[in-house]
Order: C-alpha cells, then structure tokens, then sequence
C-alpha cells in the first residue's frame, strides 16, 4: 500500500483568541500521563478542488467555539513542591497536516479483517504525552488523500476532552463545514469545569513529569499487536441480550454490557490461564448524566472515570461465566451513584493518581474505550457520510467501541496479539455472534 506523503504543515487558529484560563478538574488532571486520543474518518470520495482549504476554514471557525483546543497546558510549580495545571486559551494554534498516501484505495483500509499497518501513518503526534501539551498542540488534524478517498486523523490531548467531547467537536466542525458560509453549531459546549463548593482552584497536586516517564513498555512493544475489527449486527445483539437477561431473569443487563462480556470471555478462552488466575475488565463510566444535578448537556472536557470488574478466569469461561460476567458488570456500573462519583473526586483530591495504561504483557487485562451513542457516522462535511470509522491507537488488551454503519449495530476494535486475534476468529463461541 507505499506509504504516507505529506504535502504541507500548518497551524490553523481560532479568528480571535480569547484568553481565558480554564482550571482543570480531577477527571482532566488524571490524564496527564496518557498519550494522544486518536480518532479518524474515512470517507469514500476523491479529493476535489478546494476540498482541503474548506477543511482549513471550517476548523478554524469551530474552534471560536472550541477555544481550549487551539490553547496549551500551562503547569505551575508552586514552593510547597505541588504544581497545578490549566488550559490557557491563547490561540497558540491546531496542527494541520495535508499528506497523500498515493497507492492506497479506500478498499484497503475498509476491507480487511485487521487494520493495515499504514493507518497508524494518517495519525500526527502519536505517542506524544498529555503533559507535552505545555508546548504542543493539543489537537493535530492529518488528512490524508487516498486513490478514491480521504481520511481524516484527529489527535486530541486527553487531558482536554474525553470521547463525548471529542465526537461533539467533530459533529460541530462537520456541520459548519457542510453549510459552507453559517458558522454556527447546534450544539455549542459549556467549557467551565465542574468544581464542588469548596475545592480550591487551581487544583494543587504532586507530580513528576520528564524524560523518565516512558508511556510504552518494552514488554509490550514485543508482543507484535495488531487491530481487527469484529461487528455485530443489531438482529445479534438483540438476540444476545435476550438469551443473557432470560437465563438470569431480569430485564436489565444492557445490549452493551452483554456484548462486552461476550467479548472478554472469549478473549480469556483463547489465553492459557490457570482457572484460578484472577483477570480483569477496566470499563469507563460516564457522569455526565449521573450526578445531581446533571452537568450540562455539552459539556465540555473530562467527565468519566475508570473502574473495574474482576472475576477469575474458571468463573468467566465455564457454562455461565457470559450470566455470572455481565452481572457483575451490571452491578458495579449500576453502583456508581452521584454520592459515590462525589467521593471519588474528592479521594483523588486527597490522594492524587494518574491514569496510565497497565502493563498489559500477562494479557490479565481488557480495557473498554468510547461507546456506540456517539455520533460517528452523522459527520458529513460537505461530501456524504464516511464510510468506517478507525482508531489510531495501540495498546494490549483495548477494546474501542464505535457504532457501526448500519443502525444498531456495533464494531469493536480490539487490540491484542496476532495469536489471540485469531483464536478468537477461530473460536465458535463468540464468532457466533460476531462477525469481520
């Protein structure tokens, strides 16, 4: 498929900056240590004259919108060795990057069971650190022209946004790209952060950050990952979440946290382990809607948190473990109620930690990214719908979920080793439902 070309760098800015200083939560501040969030698009439509310069124009009027974006961290040191962390909305400027990869059809990308190697090229500052937001950007866009097709790469600092706001960014900047000359959004963000009366702003916090920190482990960059796409049809789904809440008898295990069990008992199937090694499933929460009273409906940056289901191994794979699983699943999400997700934030004010992804080399370990309400394929900026939709990042045991083309379906994206990848292809159970 050759490789990726780039045709032009530049640094696009919001018309007018505005200066403000936001101060960043505890949801935000956790994700200092985590690398770029990439997303991307494909679309199914050769590049046109001034397809590109429209590009540039419509993200440059969403981001009047979405100041924070176009900003940098600012990180202060303070005398009592804490430090603190806001995002300074100086219009510093996104990354935009024009790149060709000239021998590429959009059927290479779309077709295959795994994800080609050369999609990790459509995507700018990979491997960059949330923290290096202090001098890089915190949003780089590649869009890169392929035979019949473009795709485009966003690259977000995940210390800025999570899934929820990435999607609304990109909603916003496609609608305003496909109405041409309205630059205006349904949908604009509230940016001021959540605080409880009382928590002093900015946050103060320890923290060590330098060349020591190293994102990767060596370990993992020996296990050869790779990513393949299974999808599953709506009619599956149903099916699957029927046969799951009648076995238990109840109505409310969700189609979601049955498909993610299915997935992880598959996962540990197709590993050797001792029935009675412990595995775990790290699933993020959103609290948008959980506390009271609710956070605004758009609002934007950091509003979710990470827990996690631990069973052992002999439990999940026997006759049952799919009921015993997504119970477990059920509950601890169902536990997360506004009192607890107040706790939680405030036990990280007095105990500060920062999420980083587990050393994932014993393959003990799936973790759940994105979800499939997010608005993937209503993101047409001014030539139709894409056509799949693929995420730029590597990481043993992530399992990225999107909604598929056709309504009610969903993909998950799943990155394990080639070796296990194929078990799971291999393994009747799950390909029963499931499908490339």
């Amino acid at each position: 498929m050759g490789t990726v070309r780039v045709l032009s760098t530049d640094t696009i800015k919001a018309p007018k900056s505005s200066n403000q200083t936001i101060d960043l939560t505890p949801w935000d501040l956790r994700f200092l240590l985590g690398t770029t969030n990439p997303k991307g698009l494909l679309y199914h439509h050769p590049v046109e004259a001034n397809q590109i310069q429209r590009l540039r124009h419509s993200l440059s009027s969403a981001l009047a919108f979405f100041q924070p974006l176009s900003g940098r961290l600012k990180i202060t040191e303070h005398n009592d060795n804490t430090v603190s962390c806001s995002v300074i909305c100086n219009n510093a400027g996104v990354l935009f990057i024009h790149a060709a990869a000239e021998n590429t059809c959009v059927a290479d990308i779309l077709e295959p069971t795994y994800v080609p190697p050369i999609v990790d090229s459509f995507f700018a500052l990979t491997g960059v650190e949330s923290y290096e937001g202090t001098s890089k950007p915190l949003l780089a866009v590649q869009v890169t022209e392929l035979v019949d097709g473009i795709f485009i790469g966003c690259s977000f600092n995940h210390v800025v946004v999570d899934g929820e706001s990435v999607w609304h960014f990109i909603n916003s900047w496609a609608e305003i790209s496909r109405s041409c000359c309205h630059h205006q959004i349904s949908k604009p963000p509230t940016l001021e952060r959540w605080f409880p009366n009382g928590v002093q702003q900015p946050i103060r916090f320890p923290f060590v950050y330098g060349d020591e920190l190293s994102f990767s482990s060596s370990n993992e960059e020996k296990l050869c990952l790779s990513n393949r796409i299974f999808h599953f049809t709506k009619e599956k789904i149903v099916q699957l979440k029927s046969k799951i809440n009648d076995e238990i008898g109840t109505i409310k295990i969700s189609s979601l946290q049955v498909l993610l069990t299915h997935l992880w008992c598959s996962v540990m199937r197709s590993i050797k382990f001792d029935p009675q090694e412990e595995v775990f499933n790290i699933v993020v929460i959103g609290v948008r809607p959980r506390l009271v009273p609710p956070l605004p409906e758009y609002y934007f940056g950091n509003a979710l948190i990470s827990c996690m289901v631990k069973m052992k191994v002999g439990e999940l794979v026997e006759e049952g473990g799919l009921c015993k699983g997504a119970c477990e699943m059920n509950k601890l999400i169902v536990s997360h109620t506004d009192e607890k997700l107040k706790n939680h934030y405030e036990s990280w004010l007095r105990n500060p930690s920062f999420a980083r992804y587990p050393n994932m080399a014993k393959n003990n370990f799936i973790a759940i990214s994105s979800s499939p309400w997010f608005d993937v394929y209503g993101n047409d900026f001014g030539w139709g719908k894409p056509v799949a939709v693929r995420s730029g990042y590597k990481g043993n045991g992530l399992i990225t979920v999107f909604a598929g083309i056709e309504e009610g379906s969903i993909d998950l994206q799943v990155c394990l080793s080639h070796e296990i990848l194929e078990a799971m292809g291999n393994d009747p159970q799950f390909m029963d439902v499931a499908s490339n």
